[in-house]
């Protein structure tokens, strides 16, 4: 039987994971939009149904990220639903970054988002 001390930790810390990762959500946002990769245009609803991973068999990296990605993950932190326990997305902003101005500090975010959740 889980005592009412473990309770709360436990709902704690599900507390402060959901508040992270709303904040990296945001700081991907702001970081996307700094470096202007932010778009304004939808892209075709076609593609947001794409099995390819990240999408890129349709769009850049970055429409992945601000229309599948960020959506999708702020749906699941609002809703208290499950987050992904094993997430890879640095390495996928390596390859399409490497090299870019803008690349180094949005490998990182993604880094440091890809471990919050992998910790666990």
């Amino acid at each position: 039987m889980i005592s009412y001390s473990d309770l709360a930790f436990i709902l704690s810390f599900m507390f402060m994971l959901y508040l992270a990762s709303h904040n990296y959500l945001i700081k991907l946002e702001q970081l996307l939009k700094g470096f202007q990769l932010w778009s304004d245009t939808s892209p075709p609803v076609s593609a947001l149904t794409s099995t390819a991973p990240f999408s890129c068999d349709v769009m850049a990296f970055e429409q992945w990220l601000q229309f599948i990605f960020i959506p999708k993950m702020t749906e699941l932190v609002v809703q208290r639903q499950p987050l992904p326990t094993n997430m890879a997305l640095a390495p996928m902003a390596e390859h399409v970054w490497q090299g870019m101005h803008y690349g180094d500090v949005l490998i990182a975010q993604l880094q440091q988002f890809d471990t919050l959740l992998s910790q666990r």
